[in-house]
């Protein structure tokens, strides 16, 4: 993937902002502890982890009742 302008609206964009200043972010301390947001994360992942697995579970047990209590009639079309 090649970096830089391809046309000329793109060369005009690049002239135009070449000059610029931006803030440094890298300087600026995080206001959120990266461990606490990752451990939040983890969390939350293993919660959804756990609700899919209730999911299939329940999934499952539905299932197996409705393929027990079924009750299949002969159509008056297949014979």
């Amino acid at each position: 993937m090649a970096v830089g302008a391809k046309d000329y609206i793109d060369k005009l964009l690049v002239k135009k902002y070449s000059k610029q200043q931006v803030d440094n972010h890298d300087a600026v301390e995080s206001m959120i502890d990266p461990d606490k947001m990752l451990e939040t994360m983890n969390d939350y992942a293993a919660v959804q982890r756990g609700m899919l697995a209730l999911s299939n579970r329940l999934s499952m047990a539905c299932y197996g009742i409705n393929a027990r209590t079924a009750r299949y009639t002969r159509d008056a079309l297949a014979r």
